[in-house]
């Protein structure tokens, strides 16, 4: 069940205000969606730092298996990884003191998890919960317009 809570667009601002993020659950494949994003991230000037256990380096950045291991600590969390895998990372972020959770989601659960927004609210985690960060960023390309201006005219966009 996806969990139907919708963020607020100054909440999301907020988020993407932060220059020094962790993106957990950027996978090994360069061709995969969470690379590009994580690309995406790093292009605009970023400070990116890639969570994944067993990888040493991912696009030219320290790749760590635990969000507690990051020096110095990051200022946010986006999280890329299936549900039950992000009820475990939303405790790494509590235990790391990371205050702000992003849980992708373009379609399907993404990475949200009932659960896991529960744990964050109880332990004061300010969490975005679904929503696909290159809607928006500006000037991110053809697609993510497109499902912008879609999640605008159904009244599913943030507001």
């Amino acid at each position: 069940m996806v969990h139907e809570q919708r963020a607020a667009l100054a909440d999301i601002r907020h988020f993407l205000s932060r220059r020094r993020l962790a993106i957990v659950g950027v996978s090994r494949n360069p061709r995969d969606f969470t690379r590009s994003l994580f690309r995406e991230f790093a292009s605009r000037g970023y400070d990116v730092v890639p969570v994944h256990p067993g990888v040493e380096e991912i696009e030219g950045h320290r790749c760590y298996a635990r969000i507690q291991e990051i020096a110095p600590p990051v200022d946010a969390v986006l999280v890329l990884t299936a549900p039950a895998v992000t009820n475990e990372i939303v405790h790494d972020c509590a235990e790391a003191g990371v205050r702000e959770v992003w849980m992708h989601r373009a379609s399907g659960s993404g990475a949200v998890s009932p659960e896991a927004i529960a744990y964050c609210e109880a332990n004061g985690i300010h969490v975005i919960p679904g929503e696909c960060p290159f809607m928006f960023l500006p000037d991110a390309g053809f697609p993510h317009g497109v499902h912008g201006f879609v999640r605008r005219i159904t009244g599913r966009y943030p507001h």
